[in-house]
């Protein structure tokens, strides 16, 4: 009887770390879809292409930056899952299903904050759900909160692009209209119009500019 608890005691223990693997991997997948980082980096993206730059800043420069303005966004919630799961979790105080479910709520909290009713309603309407009201909308299932957030984050990263293109579209329009009143058909406009984008740019200060932007945008 004995060698047959410790044969299930180590399966047990076997298993609990595959789960723990599991989710390590996953770590960065939740990154992305639980947090602010997908409208930084998108919105990233769209500025180095307003810009017509090609690499610069580069990839490791854009993803460190978007990393570290998600941890200062999203400080007030890892406080909060550190005070109220983590740390009952560590003394034992709570069980690891417990140390879960107090762990969700922040995330949904700040989620359900940042998701469009449209896009809950789809989602809830996906999954056969009646869409909740007010703190309600706490009870859905992270199936559910999870999509709503990335389809309302992806479309507001989309929206802060469409308003980073307009003023360096006007000024490749203006370039390539004084080229082309001047004959100078085969002088790339891109090549012109960088330096007074650059210009423009820098001139309005505009990394912090974008950055107090993204981040009061959560608040």
């Amino acid at each position: 009887m004995d060698s047959i608890i410790n044969v299930n005691g180590e399966n047990v223990q076997a298993i609990e770390i595959i789960l723990l693997t599991t989710l390590i991997a996953l770590m960065p997948s939740a990154v992305v879809m639980m947090t602010s980082f997908t409208r930084y980096i998108i919105s990233f993206s769209f500025l180095r292409s307003a810009l017509g730059l090609q690499q610069n800043p580069p990839n490791m420069v854009l993803v460190g930056i978007a990393l570290f303005l998600t941890l200062f966004t999203m400080s007030p919630v890892i406080s909060q899952i550190q005070t109220t799961a983590y740390e009952p979790y560590v003394a034992e105080e709570i069980s690891q299903e417990e140390f879960i479910t107090r762990a969700e709520e922040p995330l949904k909290e700040f989620m359900l904050n940042q998701t469009e009713k449209s896009s809950l309603n789809l989602f809830c309407d996906l999954a056969n759900l009646e869409t909740p009201e007010g703190e309600d909308a706490k009870e859905l299932p992270m199936r559910v909160i999870v999509p709503a957030f990335m389809t309302s984050e992806l479309k507001r990263a989309f929206v802060i692009g469409f308003y980073l293109y307009i003023p360096f579209v006007l000024i490749d329009v203006i370039v390539a209209s004084t080229l082309m009143s001047m004959g100078m058909i085969m002088l790339p406009p891109s090549m012109i119009s960088m330096p007074f984008k650059l210009l423009l740019f820098i001139s309005l200060n505009g990394w912090e500019l974008l950055f107090s932007t993204l981040v009061q945008g959560f608040h």
